[in-house]
């Protein structure tokens, strides 16, 4: 868990399938300055591969992927700088 960094903005996806999880994130990140860092939340497991995936094809780093809680996944991302 990357909980040492500092978390700029947190989307909870809760309730969202993929594509929806990925675009919805990419959306926030596009008004997020360089290098600040997304929590996304997600209940949708297959987001938690999905979604780290298009984030680093988008140039993005993923700093972790785990669990959130029970059946929720927490995706950190930084925006590419």
């Amino acid at each position: 868990m990357a909980h040492d960094v500092p978390i700029d903005r947190e989307l909870d996806l809760k309730g969202e399938v993929c594509p929806y999880t990925f675009v919805k994130s990419k959306l926030v990140l596009e008004t997020m300055k360089p290098g600040e860092v997304l929590r996304v939340i997600v209940d949708h497991e297959p987001a938690t591969g999905n979604v780290p995936r298009s984030m680093e094809s988008e140039g993005h780093r993923v700093l972790s992927v785990g669990p959130a809680g029970e059946r929720t996944w927490e995706i950190i991302v930084r925006k590419k700088e």
